[in-house]
């Protein structure tokens, strides 16, 4: 028998927002990050991603991994829109202060101020920090 809140929230599609923040090697998160997201966006969730401070290098082009002997899993972000993964967001300050633009990145993603993230983060059912 299902519990009172499991039928309350049956079938509604919540929003999720998850802000990596690592860079992509040398810890788990940023790998970890990724799984999470194709996991939520399998059951059809509305899921988008931020990506700022050090996380911004997660989608930079040109990742070489040979020299630190991990696989470079960055082409994996091209995968997303095929999970109908499409809300991707650069946080500007923190692409301003590594020298990057949106060119650098291997996706399309919309450049915002901290200010216009924190204003989306707001309308998220669910935010998690990587």
């Amino acid at each position: 028998m299902a519990e009172p809140w499991e039928e309350e929230n049956e079938g509604k599609v919540k929003k999720f927002m998850f802000i990596n923040r690592k860079a992509p090697y040398g810890t788990i998160y940023a790998l970890e990050s990724l799984e999470v997201v194709l996991i939520t966006a399998a059951f059809d969730q509305d899921v988008s991603l931020v990506f700022t401070d050090d996380g911004v290098f997660q989608i930079k082009k040109g990742q070489t991994t040979a020299g630190i002997g991990m696989k470079n899993f960055s082409p994996t972000y091209r995968a997303l829109e095929g999970y109908d993964i499409e809300k991707l967001y650069v946080d500007k300050e923190s692409l301003d202060a590594r020298g990057l633009t949106a060119e650098d990145l291997i996706v399309d993603v919309e450049v915002m101020s901290r200010a216009q993230l924190a204003d989306l983060m707001n309308e998220q059912d669910v935010v998690m920090s990587f």
